[in-house]
């Protein structure tokens, strides 16, 4: 996927809950809390290796932890349940 493409369903689904796989086959689920042209900031889901509700990202800024747009190969709107 290329970063333009990334960037354009990031903002689409921006304050949703999306599952994201990256180069390196990392899956990431959590609400999407911001988005750039280099970066789109998720809030970790506990359930999947997330941070939990204590977790308020780097430096308090409550955005959850940074994904290189470069870096992703997918982008889904994620069910309320995986299997």
């Amino acid at each position: 996927m290329s970063p333009a493409d990334a960037y354009n369903l990031c903002c689409q689904y921006h304050g949703k809950r999306v599952k994201i796989t990256d180069s390196s086959g990392q899956v990431h689920v959590g609400e999407i809390t911001r988005v750039d042209r280099r970066q789109v900031w998720i809030l970790p889901d506990r359930r999947y290796r997330g941070y939990g509700l204590g977790f308020w990202g780097f430096g308090g800024s409550g955005f959850g932890y940074g994904i290189a747009l470069g870096a992703i190969l997918g982008i889904a709107l994620a069910p309320i349940i995986f299997f």
